[in-house]
């Protein structure tokens, strides 16, 4: 493992148990029956023992959108030419995408990093850290090298030191990569053994027999690179993609800093595996926003042990979903913040207190 690499993970530590009980004891005087904020309570309790802090609060969040390319393209697993990567991140730098709408929202901001688009972008607000211009085709060979991939990662952990830097303390993990979905279920089934039908879903909408095609694609891919699932640094340079790194490296930047990452989908979800195979720690640090309608993201959430927040059948990406997790974020600090306890409301007996 790269050193630098590896003194980021020995950074990331085990949750702080005193702050996460600390705030259990303060939800159990709130005025609500003992329970009744569900998994808002054990949400807040896990926001606790990330931070350090009895009464979280996250002023500034940000959404770190990797975008990068696959050269698995040239199989045709995608419905969408390779052309739509660069004019989707120009759209989010407009902000005209669903991602720019539901941060409006929830009052994040967007950070759009070019990590591996095949083309030359230029944009004031773009963030052009590109490690190369998109990945080899993984059906044929590695789709990069060993030391891409760990710059690939690497490029994600300084974007968020940059980011803390900021004052920002917590992370929703975005993407755009036409091909991604394919990229994200030959690693899902490369570090776990899921059978790749179990994996591969239609993506940006692929007919029955497209699927099909793109499940082949994927199980040459990891028949031809061999990726050694002890290694997670091996199979994201044989069969991942530099967003799914970039976002990776986002994840373990965050939790050496105490920071939560809210996951989105099923490419963030498969970066979230890679951060977790590399320092298990890190998964102490996710929070799981929504259960995307992508094949296989369930089967990955449950690989995780996280239990998503929404359910909602979307299927975007960008960090749509994980946008929306913020809301229910900032909705469970701001009960343990703002209402008040027994005591201070002068309701006596509050064990006695139940619901209808």
């Amino acid at each position: 493992m790269n050193e630098l690499l590896k003194q980021y993970v020995e950074r990331i530590q085990p949750l702080d148990e005193t702050a996460s009980k600390e705030a259990a004891a303060h939800i159990a005087n709130l005025t609500v029956p003992p329970g009744s904020l569900g998994k808002l309570e054990s949400l807040v309790i896990r926001l606790a023992g990330i931070t350090g802090e009895t009464k979280p609060l996250f002023e500034r969040k940000e959404v770190i959108i990797m975008a990068a390319d696959h050269g698995v393209c040239e199989e045709g697993v995608s419905a969408f030419p390779q052309e739509v990567t660069p004019q989707m991140i120009l759209n989010f730098l407009a902000g005209g995408a669903a991602v720019n709408v539901l941060s409006r929202l929830a009052g994040a901001d967007i950070v759009c990093v070019d990590i591996g688009v095949k083309s030359d972008l230029a944009h004031p607000q773009l963030v052009s850290r590109k490690v190369r211009y998109g990945t080899a085709n993984m059906a044929k060979g590695p789709a990069m090298t060993r030391e891409e991939a760990e710059q690939s990662i690497l490029t994600g952990i300084a974007v968020v030191e940059e980011a803390v830097a900021q004052g920002v303390r917590i992370f929703v993990t975005g993407e755009m990569g036409i091909g991604n979905t394919t990229a994200s279920s030959a690693v899902m089934c490369a570090l776990t053994g899921t059978p790749v039908k179990e994996a591969a879903g239609r993506g940006t909408g692929l007919t029955d027999e497209r699927l099909l095609h793109k499940i082949g694609v994927i199980e040459k891919a990891l028949a031809v690179n061999a990726p050694d699932a002890a290694d997670p640094i091996d199979v994201l340079a044989k069969v991942g993609g530099l967003e799914i790194g970039g976002l990776a490296g986002v994840i373990l930047g965050a939790a050496a800093h105490r920071c939560p990452v809210v996951i989105d989908g099923f490419i963030s979800s498969a970066a979230a595996l890679l951060a977790r195979a590399i320092c298990p720690l890190a998964a102490e640090y996710m929070i799981a926003s929504h259960a995307s309608h992508e094949q296989g993201h369930r089967l990955l959430l449950q690989e995780l042990g996280l239990a998503p927040m929404l359910d909602l059948d979307m299927r975007i990406g960008e960090g749509t979903g994980g946008v929306l997790g913020l809301t229910l974020v900032d909705a469970a600090c701001r009960i343990v913040r703002e209402m008040a306890t027994f005591e201070s409301a002068g309701i006596s007996g509050g064990e006695a207190v139940t619901s209808e």
